[in-house]
Order: C-alpha cells, then structure tokens, then sequence
C-alpha cells in the first residue's frame, strides 16, 4: 500500500510516502512561503524523484487539524482533491497524533504542543510503548496552567513536541518535573509522522470518503467568535 501524506498545519510544510509501513521519501520546507504554493509541489517532485504516478497510490493522508486554519485547509483541499480525482481511499489525521510519531522511539510521555494564541496550546498526550504511540488524553483546546496540572499528575520523563514545544518548556520547565525538550528537528510537525499515523490507521480499516472528511479545529476562528460575538450584543 502506497500513501502520500501532507502536513501544512504549521509553519512548515512537507509531503512524505510511505510504502508498506515503510518510509519511501519525505520532502520539507520551512522557508515561510505560503503552503498553497509549496505543498503541492513538494508532493510533485517527491513523486517524480520516487518515480511514481499519482495513479500509483492507494492512499492520501493529512493532518486534518487542529492548527493553523489556513493551514489545515490547505492541506485538505489538496489531499481531497487527489483522492477525488484519483478515486483513492482518503486518510485523514489528528496532527496532534501524527506529530507524536516524531519521538514515539523515546521513553516515557509524549506531550504534543501547537501554540494556538491567547496563552493556550493545542494538546493531545500519548506514551511511548515498543516504538508507537498510545494516547493518554484526547485532543483538547487548554490554558498552560491547565495543561501543567495535568502533567503533573504523570510519571516518568515527558518529551514535548510541535511548534507550541519551545513555548510550553519555557514556562513550565521550572514547575513540572521530568519535562524534556527534544531536539528541533524533531519538534516540527512533519508529513512522515502523518503518513505513519495513517498507515496505521489504514490497518484498522479507518479509510474514509473525502467528501464526508471535516477539518477538526477543537475552537472558532477568529472571524467566527467576532460574529458570535456581535450577534450577541444584538440580541441583548
């Protein structure tokens, strides 16, 4: 089984294949540069230089939110427009989970962290068994001082991962114990944790219909608590 996998929650972009559960290839670009126009291009040339058609794949698989809203909807729209062109299977992904497979080779806890703005993380916690993660907590919208009481209730060394990483070790480092920051390059969401996310997945027999995939956001945009927000002054 062949799955092409796309992550454009963040900041970075990539696109990777895996084949068999194996990883084929993986191409990343953290250059700040809209994802509209790398990830279908990352995508292209990663295919091209395994040389593979579009045709040849079974599965297309993306993080499927939380994160950027931008982001996610980026990375959706082109994995569901393969799949419907393609007529594939569609493999949609939690990106807190996705990213879990970068230290799933670590003892201990994995602590999932997307900065989502206003003093708050997105987070999902997962531990480390024989080189795969299994989930402790469902992914959640929490304040940092909500997440760091839950930590505390947690033994053994806690690993934090994805772009909120850096800002959850700097202001709770000092007040959990056994927090670890892991190396950068592992931090990143990556598209190869989204493809291993999804091939087990696959194995589960979790494909889905593109159509009937929605964006998994866990709160309002902006935009919409402005609205929610001015319709309810109307109404007082």
């Amino acid at each position: 089984m062949r799955i092409l996998a796309f992550e454009s929650s963040a900041k970075a972009a990539s696109a990777a294949l895996l084949t068999d559960g194996q990883l084929t290839g993986e191409y990343f670009q953290n250059s700040g540069q809209t994802h509209s126009r790398t990830v279908m291009k990352l995508a292209a040339d990663l295919l091209e230089s395994c040389e593979l058609s579009p045709a040849q794949l079974d599965c297309v698989a993306w993080a499927n939110g939380p994160g950027s809203f931008t982001g996610v909807r980026i990375g959706a729209a082109a994995a569901k427009g393969l799949c419907w062109g393609l007529e594939c299977r569609a493999l949609p992904v939690s990106t807190l989970e996705a990213m879990a497979w970068n230290a799933a080779d670590l003892e201990g806890v994995i602590c999932c962290c997307m900065d989502a703005r206003r003093s708050q993380v997105y987070n999902a916690l997962f531990r480390a068994e024989a080189g795969a993660p299994r989930r402790l907590r469902e992914d959640r919208a929490l304040s940092l001082e909500e997440l760091a009481a839950d930590l505390r209730t947690l033994e053994g060394p806690i690993h934090l991962v994805g772009d909120g990483a850096l800002l959850t070790w700097q202001t709770l480092g000092d007040t959990v114990p056994g927090l670890r920051l892991i190396s950068e390059h592992l931090r990143q969401q990556r598209a190869s944790g989204v493809a291993l996310a999804a091939w087990q997945a696959a194995l589960r027999g979790e494909a889905e219909s593109a159509a009937l995939s929605v964006p998994n956001y866990l709160r309002l945009s902006q935009a919409e608590r402005e609205r929610l927000a001015k319709e309810s002054q109307k109404g007082e």
